[in-house]
């Protein structure tokens, strides 16, 4: 599956690309440790994301997570990823959602432009009700990007995420599939 952006494609990979991730979250690892769960040498491996990657692919099978690379046109680097993880079915119809974007393309716009995309395929192919995208209060840009997206602060949980060995307070947010809403007010 491919969904393309004016400046993108977002993919699931397979095992075969396992070297494109290897290569954004190393050549990333200083930008993205401010925000991410620690880090141990094994996640900078070739094997650990050959496992990875598959593991993605079967969770995207069992319905339970769309991991997304976002890459250039020609497919030659990960811009950034997109991962809608830990899918509740039944009466909530939920998931979480997390992401990053490589350095050298922060503050150009492609974050918004990706979600859009990405948020439309949740809610329409994938019948998601509700996204939840919770951050750390300093991460200005996460929180600037989830409102342009339409994602709404719901609540504060302190001590929600260990990150770099210290446990961070969060905003929670989440964004209500906008066709179910059109639904239901019609109905």
């Amino acid at each position: 599956m491919i969904i393309r952006t004016e400046r993108t494609r977002l993919e699931i990979l397979g095992p075969e690309d396992a070297y494109l991730m290897l290569k954004y979250y190393s050549d990333n690892k200083n930008h993205l440790s401010s925000w991410e769960s620690d880090r141990g040498k094994e996640f900078y491996t070739l094997r650990r994301w050959k496992w990875y990657l598959s593991a993605s692919q079967e969770m995207l099978a069992r319905g339970t997570g769309v991991r997304f690379a976002v890459m250039d046109h020609d497919r030659n680097e990960v811009i950034g990823v997109c991962n809608f993880t830990g899918i509740v079915r039944n009466g909530f119809q939920a998931c979480y959602l997390g992401f990053s974007v490589a350095e050298k393309y922060q503050g150009l716009g492609y974050m918004p432009e990706i979600l859009d995309v990405a948020l439309d395929y949740m809610f329409r192919e994938m019948n998601l009700h509700r996204i939840m995208a919770n951050y750390i209060p300093d991460n200005t840009r996460a929180a600037s990007v989830l409102k342009k997206t339409g994602f709404k602060k719901e609540g504060f949980a302190e001590s929600y995420l260990k990150v770099n060995g210290k446990w961070y307070d969060h905003v929670l947010t989440s964004k209500i599939n906008p066709y179910d809403l059109i639904n239901d007010n019609q109905a």
